[in-house]
């Protein structure tokens, strides 16, 4: 975004932490050990007299996107799968309106098909299922019909809990059709039965409540009539009664409850890709369109009246959990709803856009009609009819989110015009525009200065990189424009979820608060996954039918939510002075499953003496190959012919050389991605390259090779040509890298090791307390020095919550401790791969 130093006064806290982690994939240990061993200790002073940045409510929250199966089979907490069989091939090809069903025939004879027709329950629910019996079976339990699997292994099942069972119904027999209900094992063993009396031919729900006499993870839900005639059942349902909240059509308790203990500030919904990709029909007649964009009015009202769509990620979207869900689960954690709706143009590699004025007014309308439905009165019609769906006060929606990733030629204009009508119709709505996926690069930069010129309130920033991305980037907000928009850092994670991931991210949110006065609100993404349909990871948590796991980055997270604070308290953090040296190492070509055409390869140091040269109009002498791939001079050019070899490196050059400058000249001819340039290559397994066109040439990334482990360091989405001749330029200086394509600067990789110390402080208004927040991600205990100036009453006991990696390296354990040596200048030892927050409290006020 458009960059302004911020005033001393704004800048709450320094840090001498740039640059990045040698090994991040393979352990933070070793890469910040080196720095943790010092004759000095670090300090952190601490200013208590003077006031930072205030930190808004909602400074971190919740974002929440039906991905990963997270919603029906997830946190909402219906048992049933595929409750009104409209599962179609369209929506996964694994898929069939009998998916999660079975046939049964117990001591009775019928059909049992699913069908479409005049007879459906409404237009929306087209599907139903026909029964036809044409024999009664003796027996309570006797009769043909279908059984449920559930979602997991099965549907979870309490016993003595009580589950509530409803199905809509009809019978061709005048004088009724029984339905008995069971509650069973895999085996056919019976946990609890029921019986229904349906009556007459016209749609009708009918209820009754099950408690099984013992408990299963392998629950299933059988439905069969008794007696003869034709039955049509639809949405067959199957409700624990105890929800989160109690809430009818609610969320799973478990689920939700981990998710409220993080005592979000808001809560995103729905998504995330699902927001924006598909088509922009409606579900109506004659096409039925089942890839539509998240449309809410499609979401409330009767469960039984709202469509199924295709999910983006792969599977049926049932839409029981709705807009007035989500809303009513911001209300339920004290968290502000921020919706998020399509503006017209796809994004997440989806290609369309609306087709014409008549549907993008129509979604702009939408956007509005949303705003009056969570905010309206009983004179509104969307008020109105929140109203009446059973909630009458308003939801108290002050944000919304306009688009997700997009960036298409459409998308500024169309997105100009939902901000008019919005800012004209509601000026009170703060809006949120976006930067697209990526942390950096043009279309980043681009969007940034689109939104500040726009004049949107909060822009939502995406990126999901590498630790040692996070780890470099700590300072990225202290030169943000404080006069412009403010940051909603929507979705992040990095890219893992072991500890060191965690310690990484928990690195990052230290620089975010400090920050506080231009990021208001963060949310790690995505927010669960079920084990058995995972589409993305890393995720916060993950679970089965039974069980949920959480991950150290959901400990992280936890944390700093618990303990977000009300003020940035200024300080600053003086660490030893360290040596650093530069990159050094040859110089590389390579290719990956595509021939590609190198010439003109030239090295100059920082003098502007010539270090080595080669223009191929001789032999390849100079270059040492890694025994793959078919280097041949040809027409005086390197050339790699092979189109399915992998990683064919030649090296040249000497491994001492630093502070350089490399130019060459590349050329994709004929493969699946483009090709690749080294430097600072030290041996096979260790070096630096630049993978234009990666990925079957979707993206180009810098990546870091440490003993042949790789880290992305620096990702965009550039692709190349086939027979394009590309001037490539790479000036190495220290530890920084200026990248040059084509002669346009294509981004900067700086390599500068971290300090393994992070830290923030924030003083929380309604305990009084100053929160010191340390960071240590080296793998030694290591002391700080800690100065407060401003408030000598310093009590000398500290509540103190540390992380700390679990005794299997795969989780962090949170534990509590009193430290009775706080005060205005105090040393406090920091465990290795550690989050530590220590509460100093006032010692006057104590009596």
């Amino acid at each position: 975004m458009p960059s302004k130093s911020p005033s001393p006064a704004k800048r709450a806290c320094t840090m001498a932490l740039a640059g990045s982690l040698a090994a991040a994939m393979l352990s933070l240990a070793p890469a910040l050990g080196a720095n943790a061993e010092t004759a000095t200790n670090r300090t952190i002073n601490i200013n208590a007299a003077e006031t930072g940045p205030s930190i808004d409510p909602t400074m971190y929250g919740a974002f929440y996107e039906d991905i990963n199966q997270g919603a029906d089979g997830g946190i909402y907490a219906e048992l049933v799968q595929n409750r009104s069989f409209e599962f179609n091939s369209g929506d996964n090809r694994t898929y069939t309106p009998m998916t999660a069903w079975e046939t049964l025939r117990r001591g009775s004879d019928g059909t049992v098909a699913v069908v479409n027709d005049g007879n459906r329950l409404n237009e929306n629910n087209r599907n139903y299922l026909q029964i036809d019996a044409v024999s009664a079976g003796a027996g309570g339990a006797a009769g043909v019909g279908v059984r449920n699997s559930g979602w997991n292994a099965g549907q979870k099942l309490e016993a003595h809990k009580k589950y509530n069972y409803s199905v809509w119904a009809r019978t061709s027999n005048p004088a009724g059709t029984s339905l008995a209900v069971t509650l069973e094992t895999p085996e056919g063993t019976r946990l609890a039965t029921a019986t229904i009396k349906i009556k007459g031919d016209n749609w009708a729900k009918y209820h009754l409540t099950l408690s099984p006499k013992s408990s299963t993870g392998a629950g299933r839900l059988a439905t069969v009539v008794q007696g003869t005639g034709t039955v049509r059942l639809d949405m067959i349902s199957l409700f624990p009664q105890d929800t989160w909240n109690g809430r009818a059509n609610g969320l799973r308790k478990d689920l939700a409850e981990k998710i409220a203990d993080l005592k979000p500030g808001f809560l995103r919904f729905p998504g995330g890709c699902i927001v924006n990709t598909g088509s922009y029909d409606t579900y109506s007649a004659p096409n039925y369109t089942r890839a539509r964009t998240y449309q809410w009015k499609d979401t409330i009202g009767p469960v039984e009246q709202r469509p199924a769509n295709r999910n983006f990620w792969g599977y049926n979207q049932t839409y029981g959990l709705g807009y007035m869900e989500y809303f009513q689960w911001a209300e339920d954690m004290g968290a502000v709803p921020v919706p998020v709706v399509p503006v017209g143009v796809t994004g997440c590699g989806d290609n369309k856009s609306a087709p014409d004025q008549a549907t993008l007014d129509r979604y702009i309308q939408d956007t509005l009609d949303l705003i009056e439905f969570a905010n309206g009165d009983a004179s509104t019609e969307w008020g109105a009819k929140r109203i009446a769906y059973g909630h009458p006060e308003p939801y108290n929606l002050d944000r919304i989110g306009l688009g997700n990733e997009e960036y298409k030629p459409e998308f500024k204009q169309y997105f100009t015009q939902f901000y008019n009508a919005v800012r004209a119709a509601h000026p009170e709505i703060k809006i949120i525009g976006n930067t697209g996926p990526f942390s950096q690069g043009p279309e980043f930069d681009d969007l940034a200065k689109f939104n500040a010129d726009t004049g949107v309130d909060l822009v939502d920033e995406h990126y999901y990189n590498e630790p040692s991305w996070f780890l470099n980037n700590n300072h990225r907000y202290d030169s943000y424009d404080r006069n412009s928009y403010k940051v909603f850092l929507g979705e992040y994670a990095s890219r893992g979820n072991k500890p060191f991931n965690a310690l990484a991210e928990a690195s990052y949110m230290t620089g975010l608060e400090r920050n506080a006065d231009v990021v208001k609100m963060a949310s790690y993404a995505p927010l669960i996954a079920n084990e058995a349909n995972t589409q993305w990871s890393p995720d916060m948590m993950f679970f089965n039918g039974t069980s949920v796991r959480t991950t150290p980055n959901y400990e992280v997270q936890k944390l700093f939510m618990n303990n977000v604070g009300t003020q940035v308290v200024p300080s600053t953090q003086e660490n030893p002075a360290s040596t650093v040296a530069p990159i050094a190492g040859k110089i590389g070509l390579s290719t990956w499953a595509t021939s590609a055409r190198y010439d003109d390869v030239q090295v100059t140091g920082n003098d502007g003496a010539t270090l080595f040269s080669d223009d191929f109009s001789g032999t390849a002498a100079a270059w040492t190959g890694n025994g793959t791939g078919s280097w041949s001079i040809q027409d005086g050019a390197y050339v790699q012919s092979s189109t399915t070899a992998q990683n064919t490196m030649v090296t040249a050059g000497n491994a001492d050389w630093s502070n350089y400058t490399l130019n060459t000249k590349a050329t994709k001819l004929a493969g699946s991605e483009g090709f690749l340039v080294s430097f600072g290559v030290k041996d096979t397994g260790n070096y630096f390259w630049w993978n234009l066109g990666g990925w079957n040439n979707s993206k180009s990334v810098v990546e870091k090779a440490v003993n042949g482990g790789k880290t992305n360091v620096l990702e965009k989405n550039t692709v190349i040509q086939t027979g394009h001749e590309y001037d490539i330029r790479i000036e190495v200086t220290g530890r920084t890298a200026k990248l040059y394509l084509d002669n346009v600067l294509w981004g900067t990789v700086d390599d500068t090791p971290a300090d393994p110390i992070y830290s923030v402080v924030t003083k929380d208004a309604k305990s009084g307390d100053t929160i010191v927040k340390v960071v240590n991600t080296s793998a030694e205990r290591t002391p700080v020095d800690v100065s407060v100036t401003g408030a000598a009453n310093i009590a000398a006991t500290a509540a103190v919550t540390t992380l700390t990696e679990t005794a299997d390296g795969q989780n962090l354990a949170s534990a509590a401790s009193a430290f009775n040596g706080a005060g205005p200048k105090f040393t406090y030892t920091f465990e290795p791969n550690s989050v530590t927050f220590i509460r100093l409290t006032d010692g006057s006020t104590r009596k």
